[in-house]
């Protein structure tokens, strides 16, 4: 620990003698620093050029500017520096003066070296946890500015909802279940003119996996771009992932791309629940063949291509766990099946609309608990053939 350094404001010059005196192992050995002034005025001026003086031990009766005095401007000059008040025995009118302007403690006169020791250690670690207390304060807000900037930049990239069209209306949500979350969805114009959709799950919570959540996002969107297909688009960043991960995180993800014109759907999916389809009648059945590892764990993996061919007025709904993984204060889960019959509940609903609904039933559900993981859904209601 560093040297705690005290500051003694008495016009007696035989009380510095005293105090080196007493201290002087203390001194020599680094473990005390005293400064010394002769009243108030004199005391000001030295903390004003002194940093780092823990604690003041003044006097009461001094010219020009008494110890009273000076307690009034002490927290002008630091709000967290504190003062023990030297005083005689029988005058408790000041020493109540004192205690009533900020002193922490009192010593009386003829100081007891022994007692002052004691006083001194209790009044510097009083000072030292209150600054440290402010100090991790300032840190914690700190912090949460940070994390509040973060939050702010990870809902910046997620893309802006597309026009409708005749052939289709998107729609995506994403709700983080700390500041900033490892979910993402994404959706895009290919050069084509298809439509890319992804949505993904990085493992863990939190700042770093935000972090890789924005990474993966990154990859993913340059490799579709490129127009190869989702199998070979999810392999290709798999690799990427998996040459550079000493974490071990992985992400769970689903890429598919519709042909507007046709209704034809093609995707890949890692290890990411399976997307939902909902028939204009409003039922519901996973879309089939939804399997492959992880992305990141196993650098050479290849994923299976599928497809599927939409009807019109049918709904694709990609979802990630923390919809079905919902909690009550039971304990039980949300679910697959509750999950579609809701859908199948408000099937007339807008894609919008139809996000709301399951989200809200989903958190009405969980009711008191608190939210486990990041919820994240994407809502795509193919109409018919066009763009």
């Amino acid at each position: 620990m560093s040297a705690t350094t005290i500051l003694v404001v008495d016009d007696e010059p035989d009380f510095e003698l005293l105090v080196t005196q007493r201290f002087r192992r203390s001194i020599r050995g680094g473990e005390l620093v005293f400064h010394f002034a002769r009243d108030g005025e004199e005391a000001l001026e030295l903390l004003s050029r002194v940093p780092g003086i823990d604690l003041v031990l003044t006097d009461i009766n001094m010219p020009r500017m008494d110890g009273l005095t000076l307690l009034l401007r002490l927290p002008e000059v630091d709000p967290q520096l504190r003062a023990v008040i030297v005083s005689a025995y029988g005058d408790m009118a000041n020493i109540r003066t004192g205690m009533n302007r900020g002193a922490f403690d009192f010593v009386t006169k003829p100081v007891d070296f022994d007692d002052l020791t004691v006083t001194l250690n209790r009044a510097v670690e009083h000072v030292r946890a209150a600054r440290a207390a402010l100090q991790a304060r300032d840190a914690l807000l700190a912090m949460q500015e940070e994390l509040a900037v973060a939050q702010r930049m990870q809902l910046a990239i997620l893309p802006q909802p597309l026009p409708d069209t005749p052939g289709r209306q998107l729609r995506g949500f994403m709700q983080a279940a700390r500041e900033v979350g490892g979910d993402f969805y994404d959706f895009f114009i290919l050069p084509d003119g298809r439509l890319g959709l992804v949505i993904a799950d990085v493992s863990g919570k939190g700042m770093s996996a935000a972090l890789f959540m924005a990474v993966t996002r990154t990859l993913l969107r340059m490799v579709a771009l490129s127009g190869v297909d989702a199998a070979q688009c999810l392999s290709t960043v798999n690799a990427l992932l998996a040459a550079d991960n000493p974490e071990m995180m992985f992400v769970t993800a689903h890429y598919a791309t519709l042909d507007p014109a046709t209704g034809s759907l093609e995707y890949a999916s890692a290890g990411h629940p399976p997307p939902l389809l909902m028939g204009a009648e409003g039922a519901v059945r996973e879309l089939p063949g939804c399997d492959g590892i992880v992305l990141g764990v196993r650098p050479a993996q290849e994923y299976p291509l599928r497809r599927q061919t939409l009807a019109p007025d049918e709904v694709l709904f990609l979802y990630t766990d923390g919809v079905t993984e919902a909690v009550d204060p039971a304990g039980n889960l949300f679910g697959e099946e509750r999950l579609a019959a809701t859908l199948a509940s408000h099937r007339g609903l807008d894609c919008q609309d139809l996000l709301a609904a399951v989200v809200s039933e989903a958190v009405t559900f969980a009711s008191s608990a608190p939210q486990a993981d990041d919820i994240t859904c994407l809502a795509l209601r193919y109409r018919s053939g066009g763009r």
